[in-house]
């Protein structure tokens, strides 16, 4: 029976838990909207560092690339050189 049912929040037990997030989330913005305003500023600071956490956890070590940062230094080096010809001959006009 449990193989029929994809997700936890499709399960009896994940629809209670989402009841009983919207009835809290009702009565949080209904009855209580002074309280939950007054700490809004404080709650969006400490979002900052959960965003970081969850948001940043696919970039991965980058172990499979060990010559990027040569590669890359390369083709800044050309480029400059190439900005830098591309300048002289716009001054020489």
């Amino acid at each position: 029976m449990a193989s029929e049912y994809k997700s936890f929040w499709l399960r009896p037990n994940g629809l209670a838990a989402l009841g009983l997030i919207g009835a809290a989330s009702y009565f949080l913005l209904i009855e209580h909207r002074q309280h939950l305003f007054q700490w809004l500023p404080f709650l969006i600071f400490a979002l900052c560092p959960l965003m970081h956490i969850f948001m940043h956890g696919g970039h991965g070590d980058h172990s499979d690339h060990p010559h990027a940062a040569d590669d890359k230094g390369e083709a800044y080096r050309q480029g400059f050189k190439n900005g830098g010809n591309n300048s002289d001959q716009d001054h020489r006009r």
